[in-house]
């Protein structure tokens, strides 16, 4: 009664004492097994109650069934530990699958010692509070397993040994020992040992020593191997590809492995996703590799030392969605070699030395949805043809060497994610299709970008960071930006903004109240075919029957920004720019009083107003600033007390209003208060307290030569201000000098 979508088992069923099997498989049944009826089937051989929502312990009296050959209790919510003599009593078992649980406690292997059947053993945890214990001294198995699971338990505490009964199994198919904690060697023998092996997974242990194989060990039923996120050393042998031909997935990355890549990779013809990534692999891609292995969809070789020629001339990877090659040394420029590779959606090759300009063959790519050029040594203008990728969500050209216009494109109405930091783009903001109500960030920090943010800003309905950082944009700050509802960081510092601070900004949460979802993630779905297997049928011995399965992969892109905070620039990425949140509206030209209504942004984690020339008070509202961490008010014009209402802020960890016209009593050294030094109130002649010299008042003190924060090279402004400021010093050191002397030469001697 497999899928069939009933509520729950009637008690009668219980009274037939005669049935050998019963299957209740998928269909969200709740409950508990607390019932003893099932106890009395003494005749049955096969219970399958997997795919439910099953919950409680496991009877005791399940082990009084032994008859059964089949226990699939599997993707339920059953807790508590597994009853220590279920094992040994049952010694008919020949199919085992508790996987995907919230077990806890204990397991040994040893309750296993009288059976001589096991073939199909599963217990894959959920929840990594399972110990399970396989290094009992007194026993030796009597069975040869055909598939065995167990990952994600406390394996072997405390040393987390590999299993060592296994050294005795030889007709294995499916190892899976992933996020066990293992140390030791990697058991590569497993492969030597299992001439059937087709399913191995090591990942995330704590493995080290080498990957090594025979090259007469062929295997050709193998076509999983992930050995990914551990310690293992020493170079790949150079005949992998031909003792494991029929690969379909290899991960090897997150290790310490070095020396070239194989050569042979590339007679992997049914290879379909290959992760070498993170590693210390050097010297070039092959060239074999490109050309032979035709149904690669995912290739990943980020983070290693390889260098070369970025591509090849040509390849066949006709398959290819997916490329990774970020964080390498490849030089020169971009080649066509990826014309064959039609349907390329994901193109990461971030972190070279790349140069050259960006060629026109890039909106051949109709499907290409990721794009990362950045840190790279890339030159001139953005080609026009670059608009006709329509399907793009994330591009990132930051830290390159591009000038000219950003062309107007009106077709990328699925932008989501805009980088062009710390190139030399100029002229008007970037218009992106005013359709793309989707685009989340538009990072054009560092560029030449000149006149005023336009209207249609506003239609950025789900803008979350918008940094506009080091520009010459110059006019007042637009009331359309207060119609961005999601914004979170808004960075418009160092520009030639004048005018007042809109008032309107409260309307923006800044963070506040908004539910968590995927947002800084870029994901992709891809999936990879491989066999899986149902391992049981009734009445006849357990067999692997093979079926096709889509499990699926996924490519992620975090979302990384940089925003200055603390008054340190820090780095953010991914979901922890949920909890991120400012204004950063310093060295501009701002007029005016600080808008009172400020004080609502009850949610935001940084203000910074400084270097500009705000007048009036600081506002008691900011009292009400609860969540704030950083405020710098410095180097403006503001005037009377320092509201004492401010010592209730319990999370500001820097605080700065020097250089402005203060006066008054400093708050008292209470709370966070007591942790700010007298270089957050310098430059107010006025206040007094501590910690500023007790009992005087300080002097003023002229600010440095150049402000704390680095203001554009290029600002006429700025530059004149600064030797105004210079001129008029030295000016009136002379004068004061030349007095003193005529003043003394003049007295009677």
């Amino acid at each position: 009664m497999a899928y069939t979508r009933i509520s729950g088992i009637s008690p009668s069923l219980w009274t037939i004492t005669s049935l050998k099997a019963i299957s209740f498989r998928g269909n969200h049944m709740k409950g508990s097994l607390s019932d003893k009826g099932l106890c009395k089937l003494r005749n049955l051989q096969e219970l399958d109650l997997s795919n439910n929502a099953f919950e409680g312990i496991l009877p005791l009296c399940l082990s009084n069934l032994t008859s059964l050959r089949v226990l699939e209790l599997s993707w339920n919510l059953f807790t508590g530990s597994i009853p220590s003599n279920l094992f040994s009593n049952l010694q008919s078992l020949e199919y085992v699958s508790l996987s995907y649980n919230h077990f806890e406690g204990s397991v040994s292997f040893s309750s296993f010692g009288n059976n001589s059947r096991l073939q199909v053993f599963e217990l894959d945890s959920h929840n990594k509070e399972l110990n399970v214990d396989t290094e009992s001294p007194h026993w030796k198995p009597l069975f040869q397993l055909k598939v065995f699971r167990l990952s994600n338990c406390i394996l072997n505490k405390p040393n987390g040994e590999v299993p060592s009964f296994l050294w005795n199994q030889h007709d294995l198919r499916v190892v899976n020992l992933s996020h066990n904690g293992m140390t030791g060697e990697a058991p590569t023998w497993l492969i030597k040992n299992n001439s059937k092996l087709e399913f191995l997974s090591l990942r995330n242990n704590r493995l080290t020593g080498e990957f090594s194989l025979h090259p007469d060990s062929r295997n050709l039923d193998m076509f999983w191997l992930d050995v990914s996120v551990n310690q293992i050393q020493g170079e790949v042998p150079y005949f992998l590809g031909s003792v494991l031909p029929n690969m379909l997935f290899l991960n090897m990355s997150r290790n310490a492995l070095r020396g070239t890549i194989p050569v042979s990779l590339g007679d992997l013809t049914k290879l379909y996703s290959l992760d070498l990534s993170s590693n210390n692999f050097s010297g070039e891609i092959p060239a074999h590799l490109f050309m032979g292995c035709v149904s690669l969809t995912f290739l990943k070789l980020s983070h290693n030392n390889l260098q070369g020629r970025l591509l090849p001339g040509k390849s066949n990877l006709t398959a290819l969605w997916s490329l990774y090659l970020d964080n390498n040394h490849f030089f020169g420029e971009l080649s066509h070699g990826l014309h064959n590779s039609r349907y390329l959606q994901w193109l990461d090759i971030s972190n070279n030395n790349i140069s050259g300009k960006l060629p026109d063959w890039i909106s051949d790519f109709e499907y290409l949805s990721t794009l990362v050029l950045s840190r790279n040594s890339l030159e001139g203008a953005m080609p026009l043809s670059f608009c006709n990728v329509t399907r793009l969500r994330f591009l990132d050209l930051s830290l390159n060497n591009l000038t000219g216009i950003f062309p107007p494109c009106a077709n990328l109405s699925l932008l989501t994610y805009l980088h062009l930091q710390g190139n030399a783009f100029m002229g008007p903001l970037p218009y992106i299709s005013s359709r793309t109500s989707g685009l989340v960030t538009m990072d054009i920090r560092d560029n030449k970008f000149s006149g005023e943010i336009p209207r249609w800003i506003s239609s950025y309905s789900n803008l979350r960071v918008l940094l506009f950082k080091g520009n010459s944009l110059e006019g007042s700050i637009p009331q359309e930006l207060c119609q961005l509802k999601n914004l979170s960081i808004l960075d418009l510092s160092s520009n030639n903004f004048s005018g007042l601070i809109p008032s309107c900004f409260h309307r923006i949460p800044f963070g506040g109240k908004r539910p968590f979802d995927d947002t800084f993630y870029v994901r992709e779905l891809g999936w990879t075919t491989y066999r899986s297997f149902r391992t049981y049928s009734f009445e006849c011995e357990v067999q692997i029957n093979q079926y096709v399965q889509a499990d699926f992969y996924t490519s992620d892109v975090q979302e990384e920004i940089e925003f200055i905070s603390k008054s340190r620039l820090e780095s953010y990425k991914g979901n922890i720019l949920y909890y991120i949140s400012g204004i950063d509206l310093s060295m501009n030209r701002l007029t005016g009083p600080i808008p009172t209504e400020l004080g609502t942004l009850s949610s935001i984690h940084t203000l910074n107003l400084s270097h500009n020339r705000l007048t009036g008070q600081i506002p008691t509202a900011f009292s009400n600033l609860h969540e704030i961490q950083s405020l710098d008010l410095s180097h403006n014009k503001l005037s009377g007390e320092i509201p004492s209402e401010l010592i209730s802020l319990n999370f500001l960890s820097v605080f700065s209003v020097a250089y402005n016209n203060l006066s008054g009593k400093i708050p008292d050294r209470k709370a966070q208060f007591a942790t700010f030094e007298d270089s957050s109130y310098v430059g107010n002649p006025l206040l007094r307290g501590p910690p500023l010299e007790k009992g005087r008042t300080r002097p003023v003190e002229l600010p440095s030569a150049q402000p704390t924060m680095d203001f554009e090279e290029n600002d006429p402004f700025k530059e004149s201000f600064w030797w105004s400021f210079t001129g008029s010093y030295i000016g009136a050191f002379i004068g004061v000098i030349s007095f003193l002397y005529f003043y003394f030469y003049s007295l009677p001697r």
